[in-house]
């Protein structure tokens, strides 16, 4: 029998947003600014994983992927394009604050993403207000499928597996948390990923903190 969900660790992108920086958004972005895009593409595979691991700036990526050559476009008007690219997913926004509320279970986000854009998605959408820590490549300088990510998610929100529950839209992604001993689930939707936790246990109940005796 399962052991209910005490700490349920999160992806971002393609789970309670949009993804920020996908191969759609670059394709429109090199549509919108008139950029070779295959040459972009190839020069973005070459470097974003050190972007994500937060071994390189907003402006140090932008530099070896947009702005190697003179553009007729600023770049503040291209990283406005960036940032425009992110959007709710509210559905499954009001299921984890609801969750969040209800249980008062630890929720954490266990992300891969670059520190500008993920700075502006926490703040310009209020994650921190029920999403009590961010272990994000770019923090913590190890991305997903690496297990370490997972083994720092665990130690951070001081969690057990056996308690634990990952939710990502990526099946290998949920596979690999699943070597740690971490229940997963396959994002699809709010509806499905619900009925699935559920299945997986559900959610231990709330536990108020009990004063320190002195």
């Amino acid at each position: 029998m399962h052991q209910p969900i005490s700490t349920l660790f999160c992806d971002v992108g393609g789970v309670m947003l949009t993804n920020g920086w996908d191969r759609a958004a670059r394709r429109l972005a090199c549509e919108t600014f008139g950029l070779d895009g295959a040459e972009v593409d190839e020069r973005h595979h070459l470097t974003f994983d050190a972007y994500e691991e937060g071994k390189l700036s907003l402006d140090a990526y932008l530099d070896r992927t947009v702005f190697y050559a003179p553009r007729a476009f600023s770049r503040q008007d291209f990283v406005d394009f960036m940032l425009a690219r992110s959007r709710p997913l509210p559905a499954m926004l009001d299921y984890l604050r609801d969750v969040k509320a209800r249980h008062g279970i630890k929720i954490v986000a266990v992300n891969n993403e670059g520190r500008e854009l993920n700075v502006h998605r926490i703040r310009a959408f209020g994650l921190g207000c029920f999403i009590d820590a961010f272990v994000s490549s770019c923090f913590v300088h190890s991305r997903k499928p690496d297990a370490d990510i997972f083994r720092l998610a665990l130690d951070i929100a001081q969690a057990a597996p056996e308690t634990s529950a990952y939710i990502d839209d990526r099946a290998l992604f949920v596979e690999v948390a699943a070597t740690l001993g971490i229940r997963g689930v396959v994002h699809v939707d709010a509806a499905a990923t619900a009925k699935a936790l559920e299945a997986l246990g559900g959610f231990a109940a709330y536990c108020a903190p009990q004063p320190q005796m002195g």
